[in-house]
C-alpha cells in the first residue's frame, strides 16, 4: 500500500510542470476567444492530443499512479489554465471512468481507446446520466432499457440532458433503468457505439460559464444495442438485480433490509470522479487568487499598494488558506481511492463539496479585490467566477454532497 504523502515524487512534479507549461502557453492565450465563441475548441484538443495530454495512455498513467495524486495534479494544472478549455480536454474522461467502474476487462480494452482516438483522428466520449426530470434524484431516471432475448439486444428510449460532449461524441455511455420497481438499484450503463441509429443531439445549452465545453441533450429513440454493450455483462446485472429484489422483499416484509443499500451505475461513476472534480475547482480558485495577489501588490490607491490594507491582505490570507485546505481534502480522498480505503465519512464528497464552494467564494473575492476591473472582461477573474459557479451544481450539488456526508457519518437514511 502506498504511504500517504504531501510531497509529490519527481514523476508527478515533472507532469505538473509539463502541464503547467501547456496551460500557460496554449490554453490561457486562447481562453477568452473560445469563451466568447461557445464552440468546441478542436484546435486546442488536437494540440493536447499531439502532445500526449488528450490520450488514454496519459489518463491511465495518472489514474493508476499508486500515490493517488496523479489525476488531481493534472486536473488542477489544466483548470488553472482555463476551465472551459480544460473541460473540453478532459470531458471524455467521465465516460472513460464509467467504463472503468462498471465494465469488464474486455469492454475496457475495446471501448476506452475509441473514446480518444489519435491526434490525426480525434474522438470524443460522453457520459449521459441526468434527465430533464431527474438530476440529483438518480432513482427517477425514465430512460428505459428493455432486453430482447430472441436477438440478444437492448432497446433504449428516453432523453438525457446536461451531457458534456452529448450528441457530438463518438461513444456515449448511457445510464438507463432496467427494472423501474428497484429505483436506483434497477439501473445499468450501456455503451452506444459510433453511428448507432436512433441517437441524436437535442438542445445545445448556452451556459453561464465553461462555455468552451459542449453541453447538450441526447435523445434516444429505439436505440438498439447488442447484448455486449451492457457494461459488466448480463450475468452480473442479473445477479445484482436478484440481490436488490431480495433486499426489497426483505424490507417490505419487515426483515430490516437496509434502505438505499447497494450502488448503482451512475453513483459508481460519480464516486470515482468527485475528487478529480474537486481538483478542477482548486485550479480555478488558484488562478483567481494569483491574479488577485498580483493585482493587490501593484494597484496603488491613496499612495500605497492596496495589499498594505489589512482588509485586502486578510482576504488574500483566507483565500490561500481555503485553497490549500481544499487540496488536502482532495489529495486525501484520491489517495484513499487509490489504496482502496473505504470512504466511511464520504471523504470523496467532502473534497468535492469544499473545493467547489471554495472556488465560487475565492473567485468572488478576487473580483472584489480588483473592484471595477474585476467585473470587466479585460481581466480573467470575471470568466473564472462564471466558470466556478458550476462546481456547486454538477456531479452532485453541494446539497447532495452534504446529504451523502450526513448519511455516512450518521448511518441514517436522512432525506
Amino acid at each position: 500500500m502506498s504511504t500517504f504523502s504531501l510531497d509529490p515524487g519527481p514523476d508527478q512534479l515533472a507532469v505538473r510542470d509539463w502541464l503547467h507549461g501547456f496551460a500557460a502557453d496554449v490554453m490561457r492565450p486562447a481562453a477568452a476567444e473560445w469563451d466568447e465563441r461557445e464552440e468546441t475548441p478542436w484546435p486546442i484538443i488536437q494540440e493536447a492530443a499531439r502532445l500526449g495530454i488528450y490520450s488514454l495512455d496519459f489518463y491511465a498513467q495518472q489514474y493508476f499512479d499508486p500515490s493517488g495524486v496523479g489525476i488531481p495534479i493534472a486536473m488542477e494544472e489544466l483548470f488553472w489554465g482555463d476551465a472551459g478549455l480544460g473541460l473540453a480536454i478532459v470531458g471524455t474522461t467521465l465516460a472513460a471512468v464509467a467504463v472503468l467502474a462498471n465494465g469488464t476487462d474486455e469492454q475496457i480494452g475495446t471501448w476506452a481507446p475509441q473514446m480518444f482516438g489519435t491526434p490525426d483522428d480525434l474522438k470524443l466520449a460522453a457520459f449521459c446520466s441526468s434527465e430533464p426530470d431527474a438530476g440529483s434524484d438518480v432513482s427517477a431516471l425514465r430512460t428505459r432499457a428493455v432486453y430482447q432475448e430472441a436477438t440478444d439486444e437492448w432497446v433504449l428510449n428516453g432523453t438525457k440532458t446536461w451531457a458534456t460532449n452529448g450528441g457530438i461524441a463518438d461513444v456515449h455511455v448511457v445510464v438507463a433503468t432496467v427494472d423501474p420497481a428497484l429505483g436506483a438499484r434497477g439501473q445499468a450503463s450501456f455503451i452506444v457505439p459510433p453511428g448507432t441509429r436512433g441517437l441524436a443531439q437535442g438542445q445545445k445549452f448556452k451556459k453561464h460559464g465553461i462555455r468552451a465545453s459542449h453541453t447538450a441533450e441526447v435523445v434516444l429513440d429505439d436505440v438498439r444495442l447488442p447484448g455486449h454493450c451492457l457494461l459488466g455483462g448480463k450475468e452480473k446485472l442479473d445477479e445484482r438485480l436478484a440481490r436488490a429484489r431480495e433486499r426489497a422483499a426483505g424490507t417490505a416484509a419487515g426483515s430490516g433490509g437496509s434502505r438505499g443499500s447497494g450502488k448503482n451505475a451512475a453513483m459508481a461513476t460519480f464516486e470515482a470522479s468527485r475528487p478529480a472534480v474537486g481538483a478542477q475547482a482548486i485550479g480555478i480558485a488558484r488562478a483567481a487568487y494569483e491574479v488577485a495577489l498580483d493585482y493587490a501588490g501593484t494597484r496603488v490607491q491613496f499612495g500605497r499598494p492596496i495589499i498594505d490594507n489589512q482588509g485586502v491582505a486578510f482576504q488574500l490570507a483566507d483565500m490561500r488558506t481555503r485553497i490549500d485546505a481544499s487540496r488536502l481534502l482532495v489529495w486525501r480522498a484520491s489517495w484513499m481511492a487509490a489504496t482502496n480505503q473505504p470512504f466511511t465519512a464520504a471523504e470523496g464528497s467532502m473534497s468535492k463539496l469544499y473545493a467547489g464552494e471554495t472556488a465560487k467564494w475565492v473567485t468572488a473575492q478576487a473580483m472584489q479585490i480588483l473592484g471595477g476591473n474585476g467585473y470587466t472582461r479585460e481581466y480573467p477573474v470575471e470568466r473564472m467566477h462564471r466558470d466556478s459557479a458550476i462546481y456547486t451544481v454538477f456531479e452532485g450539488t453541494s446539497e447532495i454532497q452534504r446529504l451523502v456526508i450526513a448519511r455516512a457519518i450518521s448511518g441514517l437514511p436522512i432525506r
